[in-house]
């Protein structure tokens, strides 16, 4: 197998002004806002930015404006040759109303412009941001611009994309391109944990990496063995992890960022690779579950980016690493297994090995006291079914909780819907032979019964489970970022632990 292509690294600047050689200019057009008789003027682009350009370039601008081939819609890319070669090439992105203006659509829109320039290499991109557009969200433009650098395409020998060797952004403080930079590049560390080659990223390589990770970023690092797992009685993630020639672990990632208040818990599913076990999926089924482990890389993404932005509150990671393979020691249907909190589970499908690691991994975050807990995983295929490939499915046990994530997620423009937790749902997941069994009643409801499951660990802790089975993994590319791994929720997660800094 080919060594994987460097995590790459374009060098982010935010100077005062434009470099002599800005290479390829982007700025950014506003859709006019209507008049209070309904009348639209056309596109806006910032007085700030006009006076960067030459009189021949801006009446050309002004061309297209009103022959409506520029609109500033949001997601509009437009690249136009300078006819005095003024620049290379000048590329007017849209983004839309400035009163719908969201740090999502500003992430977004930087996103599509990279990967739009990505056809060939190119040794510099400069953005040229107006005074005005955009002006609360710069750490997001930089973010989505460093996020785009990333794909899918790891193994190939001559890459399809090609990242820029710079990337600078005129009119932004080195704060906010700092911020935006550290954040990108957590995302990209998500992705590239999910996108690598499941015989490459096991439970041992995604705990080294975890703790090389820490170890730059200055986090508390605390990898569980095998022994230590079975020291703990932790026999759940043992006994998914029991066929595998790779042993699990779990992982602790702790950031010291608030005093002595009670942490924030982040918990994620990481199962390496899932066959099914006994239960054995298809081929189709099988072929991209090196993403089951969507969940623990986002956790580690979001420690990170907390870390390198210096959020000042407690944060806990917790990273529940197992391989779900088929042997003669695999666990087997109708085993009964005891959890670290000493409640039963019966196996009525090897298949639903997600909520069994975490069932532990959660009980180990519960003996940390936390104030909250929110745990992320590609748990089911129900919730897909439920809701689709880009929204992920909120459950929880305190409302406020959820409310406060949610609003997270909107403001950062990543899709998420609260479904319900009746009671009723409960006896779903009673088992006749144990405490509760890892699958409801037949089809039904299966991402409901998944989380009432998951709530038998958490004991009274506020609680939040993030069901991210259809945005963490895209089957195909889109504007904003290629196939494979998005790095959902890492950027939701970030926006609520630090607003819960500011509460």
């Amino acid at each position: 197998m080919v060594a994987p292509l460097p995590l790459p690294t374009p060098k982010i600047t935010a100077p005062s002004q434009l470099p002599a050689d800005p290479g390829v200019l982007v700025i950014l057009s506003a859709q006019s806002e209507p008049s209070s008789e309904g009348a639209v003027s056309g596109a806006q682009i910032d007085a700030s930015v006009r006076a960067e350009l030459s009189a021949a370039l801006c009446a050309t601008l002004d061309r297209l404006i009103e022959s409506g081939e520029i609109e500033g819609k949001r997601g509009e890319v437009q690249c136009l040759a300078t006819a005095d070669g003024e620049f290379p090439l000048l590329v007017v992105a849209g983004v839309g109303k400035p009163s719908d203006a969201t740090r999502g659509g500003t992430y977004d829109i930087a996103a599509t412009v990279i990967r739009r320039l990505a056809d060939k290499p190119r040794s510099q991109v400069t953005f040229l941001v107006g005074e005005t557009t955009v002006a609360a969200n710069h750490d997001a433009l930089v973010a989505g611009a460093v996020s785009a650098c990333e794909g899918q395409h790891l193994y190939q020998s001559e890459p399809a994309t090609h990242v820029p060797d710079a990337i600078a952004f005129v009119g932004v403080s080195a704060e906010a391109a700092a911020a935006g930079e550290n954040l990108g590049g957590s995302i990209n560390h998500t992705r590239r944990l999910v996108n690598e080659p499941p015989t490459i990223m096991n439970p041992t390589e995604f705990a080294d990496r975890a703790a090389a990770m820490a170890a730059t970023e200055g986090l508390q690092c605390e990898i569980w063995d095998e022994k230590r797992l079975a020291a703990e009685n932790c026999r759940a993630i043992l006994a998914v992890g029991r066929a595998s020639t790779s042993p699990p672990r779990l992982v602790i990632l702790k950031h010291n960022g608030g005093g002595d208040e009670a942490p924030l818990a982040i918990v994620g599913k990481g199962v390496t690779f899932d066959s099914g076990g006994l239960s054995l999926k298809p081929s189709d089924g099988m072929v991209d579950m090196k993403c089951d482990m969507a969940g623990a890389a986002t956790v580690v993404g979001v420690m990170r980016a907390i870390a390198k932005l210096g959020i000042r509150r407690n944060v806990i990671g917790l990273c529940g690493l197992a391989e779900n393979m088929v042997s003669g020691d695999a666990y087997k249907l109708g085993d009964v297994i005891e959890t670290r909190s000493g409640k039963t589970i019966e196996i009525r499908n090897t298949d639903a090995e997600g909520r069994v690691v975490l069932a532990d991994t959660l009980d180990v975050a519960v003996e940390h006291s936390p104030a909250a807990i929110v745990d992320l995983a590609t748990l089911t295929g129900a919730c897909m079914v439920a809701l689709g490939n880009e929204v992920a499915g909120l459950m929880t046990n305190n409302q406020e909780l959820c409310e406060q994530v949610s609003a997270a997620a909107e403001q950062e423009n990543e899709p998420v819907w609260q479904l319900p937790m009746f009671s009723l749902y409960n006896e779903k997941v009673k088992s006749k032979v144990a405490d509760i069994k890892n699958v409801g009643e037949g089809r039904w409801g299966g991402a409901i019964t998944a989380a009432k499951f998951l709530e038998n660990f958490v004991q009274d802790t506020p609680w939040l489970h993030i069901d991210i089975a259809g945005p963490a993994f895209a089957d195909s590319a889109k504007a904003s970022h290629d196939a494979g791994a998005t790095g959902v929720m890492v950027r939701t997660l970030v926006r609520w632990i630090d607003d819960a800094a500011a509460r």
